[in-house]
């Protein structure tokens, strides 16, 4: 029993400590920010990482998940009598909740995980150290650029994932079963608002800032964990714990950020 107490315990403390390792993270890439000096290509280059070498996948996926919500709405409104409403419920579903959403899990699984595993090997082959050395800021030449970069790519990564999603439904609709062009294109402008919008902008904002925040911390504080000393088996169980902890974080902070903005 007592040994049950005291894991309990250790895992809650390691928790609380992770929580504050990245906050304090958060804090020093608000500071590099505003910072001088400026540099911009480093951004780029992450934004051109993590945003344009995931277009492929966030096309083909929101795609797919389109037409398998338009599926989804059809199957149901049709026992209804109210296959009109299929545009309505496709666009609003992907813009507020799904459209976010899934764009901050593709970006995790794609860029999240490489991130987390290249500064985890930066850490044990002391390269972090390296620049510490040359009186260079870690956080500002390695995680700077990827936080900007996820808050720059991840919603223009989800505005591009809504407008291919609302297609596969369309096709779903007007295409496979013979829906009325008009009446699907009108329920989607009724009902369709700013606020709506407006909601998923917000979410992919934070949800961009989150992964990145976090896949980076997980990685950058790599010799503070047990793994620390594990060498490449290691840095494979950091990324795994990032990504899923980043998982879990983006479904976490959609209803925290839903409930509040509802």
């Amino acid at each position: 029993m007592l040994k049950t107490v005291e894991n309990v315990g250790a895992a809650t403390l390691g928790l609380f400590e992770e929580a504050g390792r990245t906050f304090n993270l958060l804090v020093l890439v608000l500071w590099q920010l505003v910072k001088p000096p400026y540099r911009l290509y480093p951004i780029v280059r992450q934004t051109y990482f993590i945003g344009a070498r995931s277009m492929t996948i966030i096309a083909l996926s929101g795609v797919t998940i389109g037409m398998v919500i338009g599926l989804a709405f059809y199957t149901i409104l049709v026992r209804f009598a109210s296959v009109n409403l299929l545009g309505a419920g496709v666009v609003l579903s992907i813009v507020r909740e799904i459209g976010p959403i899934m764009t901050a899990l593709m970006v995790v699984g794609r860029a999240g995980s490489a991130m987390c595993a290249e500064l985890g090997i930066m850490r044990i082959s002391e390269q972090v150290d390296a620049l510490e050395c040359m009186a260079i800021d870690p956080d500002k030449h390695l995680v700077l650029p990827r936080v900007v970069a996820g808050l720059l790519s991840v919603p223009l990564l989800t505005a591009m994932f809504d407008f291919v999603a609302i297609y596969g439904g369309y096709f779903v609709g007007v295409i496979m079963f013979g829906m009325s062009d008009g009446a699907y294109m009108n329920s989607m402008i009724d009902a369709l608002e700013w606020e709506d919008v407006r909601l998923g902008l917000i979410k992919s904002l934070i949800f961009g800032v989150l992964i990145t925040l976090i896949c980076c911390a997980k990685g950058y504080y790599m010799h503070l964990t047990k793994a620390g000393s594990q060498g490449a088996e290691g840095v494979s169980f950091v990324t795994t714990n990032a990504v899923v902890l980043s998982s879990i974080s983006v479904l976490f902070a959609d209803f925290i950020i839903g409930a509040l903005m509802s």
